[in-house]
């Protein structure tokens, strides 16, 4: 089932992109992030609500919170880093090089979360730097 949220997340991902660069062409691209920000807050808690899921707060331990606060600081940082981007930038060369996140993840799972790394992986991994390094040649 996972697979299916991947690809899923993949096709919003690149809409995500296209609607971003026709979005950031008229206003300041910290601005376009915190209005885009402001939707998934209430399209997110909204989930939360109507699945009865905000009893679950509770629940959650110091450690998952240290965590998903860190997360959201990395995940703002990159949006509105990737809003700059797309700002100035053509989306089809500013997304492949904001995909250079997956090697990175690759990288870093290995050596914090001491997953597996397999030569598929590898292989993998060096490709998605081969086409990025590509895009970043004019």
């Amino acid at each position: 089932m996972w697979k299916y949220y991947a690809l899923l997340s993949a096709l919003f991902a690149a809409l995500t992109a296209i609607f971003a660069k026709i979005g950031v062409k008229d206003i300041n691209s910290d601005l376009a992030t915190a209005i885009r920000t402001s939707i998934i807050l209430i399209i997110t808690w909204g989930i939360v609500l109507f699945g009865s899921h905000l009893g679950e707060i509770k629940d959650i331990s110091r450690h998952t919170w240290v965590f998903l606060i860190l997360s959201g600081i990395a995940t703002g940082l990159s949006w509105l880093f990737y809003f700059k981007a797309l700002q100035s930038g053509e989306v089809s060369r500013v997304a492949p090089i904001d995909k250079l996140s997956v090697v990175i993840t690759i990288f870093l799972s290995f050596f914090l979360l001491k997953e597996p790394v397999s030569l598929k992986v590898i292989i993998g991994a060096l490709l998605i730097t081969g086409g990025s390094v590509i895009m970043l040649i004019k």
